[in-house]
C-alpha cells in the first residue's frame, strides 16, 4: 500500500445519530430536528492497521469540514485519501506544500488544461495537467489526472504522485476504493457497537459512550489483525462483525490461545474465517509511458475563486 508514504490515511466525518427525546427540554424538539442531532466525529483512519488515527469531536452537527485539523495530526509525508467534500483546489495545494500525497476522485465540471500525456491506450489516460482551465480559478501546483473505466463506467482520479513508477494507475484505484474503509469503521461503531442508540442526552456521557466504542473496536481490529497474520490470510478474510459478536463470550472462556484457536479454523462461507467479497481491480501493466521533459513546469501563481475546504470550527477535541 503506497510503499513510498509514511503511513495511508482516510479522513471522513460521521454526523451522530438522533438522540431520543428523554430529557424535559427535548421532548419538544419536533422529531427529525437538528436539536437531536448531539454533534459529530471527525476522524483520519489508518488503512494499513484498520484502526482509527485520530478522532476529533464536535457537539456542532453542522460544522463546515475540519481537514486540515485532522491532516496536521498525521506524519508528513502521508498519504492522504478523501472524498469530494474536500475538494478544492487550495486544499490541494496546501496538501502538496506540506509534503502531503494524496488521491482524490475529479469534481464533475471542475476545468483542466492538460499539459503532459504520460500513457493514454483505449479510454485509459494518464496525464498531468493544471487544474482550473480559466484565469480566474487555478490551482498552485500540476497534478496527475487519470482516466479509467470500472465496469461499465468511467472513473477519474486526481493524485499529486506524478511519477507513475512510483504510484501505479492500478494502484490508484486500489487505494481510492479503499477510502470506503472509514465507512465500514463508522457502520462497525454504529451498528455492531451500539454507537446509534446513545445512553444519555448528555454531551459529557456521549462522549464517555463515543470512547468506550472506539477503544473495544481498537483492540477488535488489532485482534483480527493478528488472527489473519498467523492464519496466513488476507486481513478482509476475518470476519469483524462476528468477532465483536462473540468477543465478550470468547473473553470470559479465557483461552490461553484464542488467536492460535481461531486462526486454525477452515475458511468457510459464515464463518471467523471466510473469503472476502471485496472486488479486486486490474489494469494491464506494460502500457507505454511517456516520460515528461526535465524543464517542465510543475508551479504556477495561484487564484482561489471556486468551491473551498470549509473553515474549522472552533470546538474540535480528541475523542
Amino acid at each position: 500500500m503506497a510503499p513510498f508514504a509514511a503511513g495511508v490515511y482516510a479522513i471522513d466525518e460521521s454526523t451522530l445519530d438522533g438522540m431520543a427525546r428523554t430529557l424535559p427540554a427535548l421532548r419538544a424538539v419536533p422529531a427529525g430536528d437538528d436539536r437531536l442531532l448531539p454533534g459529530k466525529l471527525i476522524t483520519a483512519f489508518n488503512v494499513r492497521t484498520q484502526q482509527f488515527q485520530t478522532v476529533l469531536t464536535t457537539d456542532l452537527p453542522r460544522q463546515k469540514v475540519a481537514a486540515r485539523e485532522v491532516v496536521a495530526t498525521l506524519p508528513v509525508r502521508s498519504l492522504i485519501l478523501a472524498d469530494l467534500d474536500y475538494f478544492s483546489f487550495r486544499w490541494f495545494d496546501e496538501l502538496t506544500d506540506a509534503d502531503y500525497w494524496y488521491v482524490s476522485k475529479l469534481r464533475n465540471k471542475t476545468s483542466w488544461a492538460v499539459v503532459h500525456v504520460l500513457s493514454a491506450h483505449g479510454q485509459v489516460r494518464d496525464e498531468l495537467v493544471w487544474l482550473g482551465a480559466y484565469r480566474a480559478d487555478q490551482a498552485k501546483h500540476l497534478v496527475r489526472r487519470i482516466q479509467v473505466p470500472v465496469g461499465k463506467t468511467v472513473h477519474t482520479y486526481l493524485t499529486n504522485v506524478l511519477d507513475p513508477r512510483q504510484l501505479a494507475i492500478v494502484d490508484v484505484i486500489r487505494l481510492y476504493a479503499r477510502r470506503w474503509d472509514i465507512e465500514f469503521a463508522f457502520k462497525t461503531v454504529k451498528r455492531d457497537l451500539g454507537l446509534h442508540l446513545h445512553w444519555s442526552a448528555k454531551w459529557e456521557l456521549i462522549l464517555t459512550q463515543i470512547w468506550g466504542a472506539l477503544l473495544i473496536a481498537q483492540i477488535a481490529a488489532a485482534l483480527r489483525a493478528q488472527i489473519a497474520q498467523r492464519a496466513g490470510i488476507d486481513l478482509f478474510d476475518v470476519s469483524l462483525t462476528l468477532l465483536l459478536r462473540d468477543l465478550p463470550h470468547l473473553v470470559r472462556r479465557g483461552d490461553d490461545d484464542l488467536i492460535g484457536r481461531i486462526a486454525a479454523l477452515p475458511v468457510t462461507k459464515g464463518g471467523y474465517l471466510r473469503p472476502s467479497r471485496r472486488m479486486r481491480h486490474t489494469m494491464p501493466d506494460d502500457l507505454p509511458m511517456t516520460p515528461p521533459p526535465q524543464d517542465l513546469r510543475r508551479v504556477r501563481t495561484p487564484r482561489y475563486v471556486g468551491r473551498r475546504c470549509g473553515p474549522s470550527g472552533t470546538d474540535l477535541r480528541p475523542a
